[in-house]
């Protein structure tokens, strides 16, 4: 964890512009951030499940995956809490824009 994002308390931002470096602060570790990307490409296989078969289990299966690989990172690799206990929307929100960066290569996998 570095000393910036440890003094920085995630309910004190205005803006999602001004939390998603904070957001990226939290993401430093590469393990962690794999895992995030495995999670949200489950959670999506899991939305697309749900919509091909009506099955409302699969709302369930993608949240699990989507925040129990996310959480793993956090508390097993990166050390910290994850910014969605305190900034739920806009964690949410970060994730997605780092699964975007990451695909277009803008953060490295």
């Amino acid at each position: 964890m570095n000393i910036a994002t440890a003094v920085t308390d995630p309910k004190s931002f205005k803006s999602f512009a001004e939390f998603y470096p904070f957001y990226l602060g939290e993401h430093q570790n590469r393990t962690c951030r794999r895992l995030h990307f495995a999670g949200s490409t489950l959670a999506l296989v899991c939305l697309a499940m749900l919509l091909a078969t009506g099955r409302p289990q699969y709302l369930l299966y993608g949240l699990l995956a989507g925040y129990g690989f996310a959480w793993l990172g956090h508390f097993v690799f990166e050390k910290n809490k994850p910014a969605s206990f305190k900034r739920p929307l806009y964690s949410f929100m970060g994730d997605w824009v780092m699964y975007k960066d990451i695909w277009t290569g803008k953060i490295p996998f």
